[in-house]
């Protein structure tokens, strides 16, 4: 008989469903796929991963970032602004047969081992047709492939002419409130806008378990710039160097990631802007904080039909964990200033920045002059109108069209003389200057980080199992057992917890079972420490701390026990 044997992936979900971590949202109706929920440990560790973010991201960075809240329903125009309406789209392939709608690249990648990520659906299409590639649940024909928009539509209010949508990232109310942040903050750049909250993605086929979700909490930040004098990253706050797979190395196949310093990676043009490398940097000190090592996590360059339609530039980071291998836990993207642009298109509101300068300066500018009385003679009632459409022109177009030495300008159907138009150098003193900020974006999903802190702190070790979660994310810091079950053990173990609990540290306590058991039990769910009383702290008020990932136990005394945890954990350091 052949013995199937779990893989750790499958270990970890187990354990994750029966201790209380995650597990299939809606389960005594079946499930529906991209949906889970948190249990008691699963919500605290995002919690703390939560925390840990904005640490990182905004309280390490008070002098230059902030966090906000916004909505998470948001009026169509937003998203018409944004370009989500027409570019948010994912290809999909129906089955003639069974009826069954499939993720159209995937299937094919699938099927092939090709990569098709960015090619249309006429060019997806036709490699299914001469691929022969069937339908996966009854071997059907695949009709033809189509875009599907993974916005998930609602209503505000009652009327259907009202329509909203649940945001698929927090990003667009940091750009519709930047201008208000911006004031607030003294009207002051660089400036960090970070907001952590729920967005919805109408993912076609989830895979992956909690690493593709449909409804899941992000982590971002909007970091605005002067993009003439972006200024120094703040690079020594965050020591180490940068593992990067560049575009040009994965076009030629080269699959090793190269290993430069932020600066390096931007004055050799490897990263396009200094604070798109300096994000990064942080990033990687962030997931080490959740027990990744840095040669289990790389930065890789987006080719230009992988990227997203705002932006310039991106890399994802990416971490090795079981089962999946390489996935990605962050986007880094420069978005420039496309979304700023297009919200001012759309609101007709300025969101620009005025920069004054320390001295008043003179500048020679060229201007676009015309013959206000040669127009108004030769239009009369339409020179108005002709006026208008010159006031537009810029001083470039003007000078091609007079390049061309022919007398008459034909504009928007107009004939003007060349001569009543042109082009004239003047001098304005200028006090300052007005400019669009760019943007670079670090994004996170915290369910996804909740997987790869456990994936990378699952540990098997003969018979035992544990997870070796570093104490910062940890959900229980410290497990108080007494001994024995004798009444006086009981209450000194209790008074040991209530002190513990009330210096706000997270803990348990566990009467029930041999000491062996109840050390396991609390290994397995990530508890890095446990404080067991015994017969010795009724004489000398001395307590045993042992520690979860060596088993060693140290003789503490019993005043000492809050004290010493908060020491422990804020030294805790990954061992690489």
């Amino acid at each position: 008989m052949k013995v199937v044997r779990e893989d750790k992936y499958e270990k970890l979900m187990d354990l994750a469903k029966r201790r209380g971590f995650f597990w299939p949202s809606f389960e005594i109706y079946g499930g529906v796929s991209g949906f889970y929920d948190l249990g008691p440990l699963g919500s605290m560790l995002k919690e703390n991963i939560r925390r840990l973010w904005l640490e990182y991201f905004v309280v390490k960075h008070s002098d230059m970032a902030v966090a906000i809240e916004t909505p998470m329903v948001t009026p169509e125009v937003v998203f018409k602004a944004s370009g989500h309406l027409e570019s948010f789209t994912d290809p999909i392939v129906q089955c003639g047969k069974c009826g069954r709608v499939f993720r159209a690249d995937q299937l094919i990648e699938s099927a092939t081992g090709r990569k098709v990520e960015g090619l249309t659906p006429e060019e997806l299409t036709r490699i299914i047709k001469e691929e022969g590639i069937k339908c996966p649940v009854c071997g059907g024909e695949l009709g033809e492939v189509r875009l599907f928009n993974l916005l998930f539509q609602t209503y505000i209010g009652p009327y259907k002419r009202d329509v909203g949508y649940l945001r698929p990232e927090a990003a667009q109310g940091m750009f519709t409130s930047f201008k208000r942040v911006f004031t607030v903050m003294r009207q002051s750049l660089p400036l960090g806008i970070a907001q952590i909250g729920r967005v919805a993605r109408n993912e076609i086929s989830p895979r992956q378990g909690m690493i593709r979700l449909r409804e899941f909490t992000i982590m971002e930040m909007e970091f605005f710039y002067d993009p003439e004098e972006p200024g120094e990253p703040p690079y020594r706050r965050f020591g180490g160097k940068l593992r990067i797979l560049t575009a040009e190395q994965r076009v030629r196949g080269d699959e090793k990631p190269i290993t430069v310093s932020p600066k390096e990676a931007v004055e050799e043009g490897i990263v396009k802007n200094p604070w798109l490398a300096y994000w990064m940097l942080v990033s990687k000190e962030f997931v080490k904080e959740l027990g990744v090592a840095e040669n289990e996590t790389f930065f890789e360059e987006k080719l230009p039909e992988e990227r997203a339609h705002y932006a310039t530039q991106t890399f994802d980071q990416l971490v090795k964990v079981s089962r999946w291998g390489w996935v990605e836990v962050s986007g880094h993207a420069y978005r420039g200033d496309y979304d700023l642009s297009r919200h001012m298109k759309f609101s007709g509101k300025d969101l620009t920045v005025y920069k004054r300068f320390d001295e008043e300066k003179v500048e020679v500018r060229e201007v676009v002059k015309y013959d206000k009385a040669l127009i108004g003679k030769l239009f009369k009632s339409e020179s108005r109108k002709v006026i208008e459409i010159i006031t537009k022109l810029s001083p470039d177009q003007v000078k091609k069209l007079k390049s061309s030495g022919k007398e008459v300008l034909e504009v928007e159907g107009f004939s003007i003389p060349s001569s009543a138009v042109w082009v004239e150098e003047v001098k304005e003193k200028v006090t300052g200057r007005k400019f669009i900020p760019h943007v670079v974006e670090p994004s996170f999903g915290a369910e996804r980080l909740v997987f790869v802190a456990l994936d990378k702190s699952f540990v098997e070790d003969g018979e035992r199992t544990y997870l070796k979660l570093p104490p910062r994310i940890a959900p229980i810091k410290v497990a108080v057992f007494p001994l024995l079950s004798k009444p006086e053990l009981i209450s000194k173990a209790r008074e040991v917890f209530n002190a513990l609990l009330s210096s706000g540290i997270p803990s348990t306590y566990d009467e029930s079972g041999s000491i062996g058991r109840r050390y396991a039990r609390a290994d397995e769910v990530g508890i890095p420490y446990a404080v067991t009383v015994d017969y010795q702290t009724l004489q000398d008020s001395t307590v045993t701390l042992r520690f979860r990932d060596t088993k060693e136990q140290v003789r503490i005394e019993v005043s000492e026990v809050p004290t010493k945890v908060r020491e422990l954990i804020e030294a805790w350091r990954l061992e690489e």
